[in-house]
């Protein structure tokens, strides 16, 4: 039988892809859009509100799934609102049970109405700090660089400016196709001589020639979704396995993490279904899987709803889920003392108690 959303939000969890975004309260994106005058929302209701931004992303192409962002961004201008939307993410997280989590955001969106790109990261980390306050959890900021603009190296070293202030990292996201990630190899290549760390969009909208660019010519710590893996791994038609091709085999190799984010997948129209999708076969052979929300609003989702999606298509349980877990924290750009700390004092006793909380039960 497979687990409940409420079952799995009671294990702790890590979270290494959630765009801020992504993830507004819909009560407060309207709130802020009446403060502000901003009159382009869809619906004025909470609930009709999150069920235009769901059905607006699932239209099956990661251009229309982007499209709904125009409305979270156009309300995230200001110190005020960005403190309120990182606070809220913070605590819906810790609601959720996420122990770790690294959320990202592109400053360059966030500056229409005057907010300097320093102003707009201090907004979001004072949002972050306040949110965590009192709960168990630890979240940290990637800054992402838009791919279709030219501001990634002066983003890269915002956020190296940041990097002893709650920064871990450097991204860049946006429209995948003609937008190559070594367009942006200075950035890379400065991130990566200020000694830190980076993860690359790719292989969401795009397939192998994406990857490919961003692990060996950018030097991508890690994979944002990375699906398209898959294009390289062939099932053998006598059931005796799968044959890797090299770069799928280099990747697996390498422990390159996988940023996986299932539902979103299926409604940019990378994958057909989360039961189709193909983090059941690249967990089976032994990849570095994470599962990930990506936009919480737009995909309708929380960890825990992701997680447990999976136990009912792939017959997960808690050990599987507890693998998951486990490859999110050692992939982490927190530091390694933290990450080791995390995963013997919270992530393998909290999922040894859910373990014998299913013993105890079979008992009685």
């Amino acid at each position: 039988m497979s687990l409940t959303t409420a079952e799995v939000r009671r294990a702790p969890k890590v979270l290494l892809h959630d765009h801020l975004d992504g993830g507004l309260r819909p009560q407060t994106l309207i709130d802020i859009a009446d403060q502000q005058g901003y009159r382009g929302l869809p619906a004025t209701e909470p609930a009709d509100l999150a069920r235009w931004m769901t059905a607006t992303a699932h239209r099956g192409h990661l251009e229309l799934y982007l499209d709904a962002f125009r409305h979270t961004v156009a309300v995230m201008q200001s110190e005020d609102a960005l403190v309120r939307i990182a606070r809220e993410c913070a605590e819906d997280l810790a609601d959720d049970g996420v122990v770790y989590a690294e959320v990202r955001f592109a400053p360059e969106l966030h500056t229409e109405a005057g907010l300097s790109l320093d102003q707009v990261v201090e907004a979001v980390l004072e949002g972050f700090r306040r949110g965590s306050s009192g709960r168990a959890i630890r979240v940290q900021a990637l800054l992402t660089a838009m791919r279709t603009a030219a501001r990634s190296l002066e983003i890269a070293e915002l956020a190296v400016r940041h990097r002893d202030d709650g920064v871990v990292g450097f991204d860049i996201a946006g429209a995948e196709a003609g937008n190559r990630p070594s367009r942006h190899l200075d950035a890379f290549q400065f991130v990566a001589r200020e000694n830190f760390h980076f993860t690359i969009h790719a292989g969401e909208g795009f397939g192998l020639p994406s990857i490919w660019e961003a692990v060996q010519w950018c030097g991508a710590e890690r994979l944002g979704h990375g699906v398209r893996i898959i294009d390289d791994i062939q099932l053998r038609s006598d059931d005796s396995g799968a044959a890797l091709g090299r770069l799928a085999s280099y990747i697996r190799d390498r422990r390159i993490p996988l940023e996986m984010c299932p539902t979103s997948n299926v409604q940019t129209g990378a994958v057909a279904s989360v039961a189709e999708h193909p983090i059941g076969l690249l967990a089976a052979l032994r990849f570095r899987v994470t599962v990930n929300t990506d936009n919480r609003l737009m995909s309708g989702v929380t960890l825990s709803s992701e997680l447990a999606a999976l136990t009912e298509a792939f017959g997960y349980g808690w050990r599987d889920l507890e693998w998951l877990t486990l490859n999110a924290m050692k992939s982490a750009f927190a530091p390694f003392d933290e990450r080791l700390a995390i995963i013997n004092d919270v992530i393998k006793p909290g999922f040894a108690a859910m373990r014998g909380e299913v013993s105890a039960a079979r008992d009685r």
